[in-house]
C-alpha cells in the first residue's frame, strides 16, 4: 500500500511539472512575440496555442529615447501573471529578445550592461536560457578591424561572462557569413556567447544556409530563426530547402528550437494567425 501511494505521489509530481523540465523533443517551434504584434501582452500565450507553437520568444520591450527597455516584467505582478498564464496554456519561454538592438547601437550605449542585466533578470522569470541580441543596429564598422572592432568584442565578452555567470547564453544576429562568425566568436573567447542563427540572413547574401550551419556547428549556434524576408510563407517559398536543412541539423545532431520571425505572405502582412499559423505548421510538419 505504501509502495502504491509512493508511486501515485511521484505520478502526481510529474504531471505537475512545467513542460520546461520534462524531456524536450530535438527541436521545437515558437514564435516572436513582436512580430505577431503582442509584444509583452498577456494574449501572446493564448496566441502561440491557437498557431499550434510549442513557445514564444519574449521581447524585452522597446528601447527609444528610454533609459532601459520599456519592460513590464521587472514588476513582480507582470512577473506572476505571465509566468502562470504560460505555464497554464503549456507554451514555454526559451528565449528573451533585446529587438531595441536592431534600431539602436550596441556600442553607443554607455549603459550596456545595465541593459544586458534587465535581460539576464527577464529571463528568471520563465527560466529562459537564451537571450537574443541582433547587432542589425551597430553599423558595418566594427566588422571591419579597427577601434569599433575591439570594443564590439570586448563588450560582447562582458556581456557573455555576465551571461555565464548565471547559467545562461547570449545568442547574438551579426549578419555575418560562417567564417566571420567563426572567427569573431574565437576573438570573443566566451562560451556565453553563440550566434542566434538566421535563415534570411543567408538567403539575401545568397548563402547555402545549409553549408553555413555544417560549417558553424552545432556548438555555436545556440538557436535557429527559421523564417526568411517577407514574401510569402514558408512552405511556398522557393528560395529555400527546409528539408534539405532540416537534414543538415540532423547529421549535425543539433538540438533546440525553431523560431519564426517573419515570412509573412506580402499581400497579408498583418494576418497574424494566417502567416505564423502556415509557418508553424510547415516547419512541425518536416522537423517532425
Amino acid at each position: 500500500m505504501v509502495r502504491k501511494h509512493l508511486l501515485l505521489g511521484v505520478l502526481a509530481m510529474l504531471t505537475a511539472w512545467p513542460v520546461g523540465l520534462l524531456a524536450q523533443p530535438q527541436y521545437q517551434v515558437a514564435a516572436c512575440d513582436w512580430m505577431m504584434l503582442k509584444r509583452q501582452k498577456l494574449g501572446e500565450f493564448q496566441l502561440a496555442k491557437d498557431i499550434h507553437a510549442d513557445g514564444v520568444e519574449v521581447d524585452m520591450g522597446p528601447l527609444g529615447k528610454r533609459v532601459l527597455f520599456e519592460n513590464k516584467l521587472r514588476e513582480p505582478h507582470f512577473q506572476q501573471l505571465f509566468r502562470r498564464t504560460a505555464d497554464s496554456l503549456g507554451i514555454q519561454v526559451p528565449s528573451i529578445a533585446m529587438s531595441g538592438f536592431f534600431a539602436q547601437s550596441f556600442l553607443a550605449r554607455e549603459n550596456y550592461k545595465d541593459l544586458i542585466d534587465d535581460c539576464l533578470k527577464t529571463m528568471d522569470v520563465f527560466g529562459a536560457k537564451i537571450a537574443f541580441l541582433p547587432l542589425g543596429g551597430s553599423g558595418h564598422e566594427w566588422k571591419q578591424p579597427g577601434e569599433a572592432h575591439q570594443e564590439m568584442v570586448r563588450r560582447l565578452r562582458e556581456a557573455g561572462q555576465m551571461a555565464l555567470a548565471s547559467g545562461k547564453v547570449i545568442a547574438i544576429r551579426t549578419q555575418l557569413g560562417a567564417r566571420a562568425n567563426i572567427n569573431l566568436l574565437k576573438e570573443v573567447d566566451c562560451e556565453g556567447i553563440k550566434i542566434y542563427y538566421n535563415l534570411q540572413d543567408a538567403v539575401d547574401q545568397q548563402l547555402d544556409p545549409s553549408k553555413e550551419l555544417k560549417l558553424l556547428g552545432s556548438k555555436r549556434v545556440a538557436q535557429i530563426h527559421a523564417s526568411l524576408t517577407d514574401s510569402v510563407t514558408l512552405d511556398k517559398d522557393p528560395r529555400i530547402d527546409m528539408h534539405k536543412v532540416k537534414k543538415t541539423l540532423d547529421k549535425m545532431k543539433w538540438k533546440g528550437w525553431l523560431v519564426v520571425e517573419r515570412s509573412r505572405n506580402a499581400k497579408d502582412v498583418r494576418n497574424v494567425r494566417g502567416n505564423f499559423g502556415t509557418n508553424v505548421a510547415y516547419l512541425k510538419e518536416i522537423f517532425k
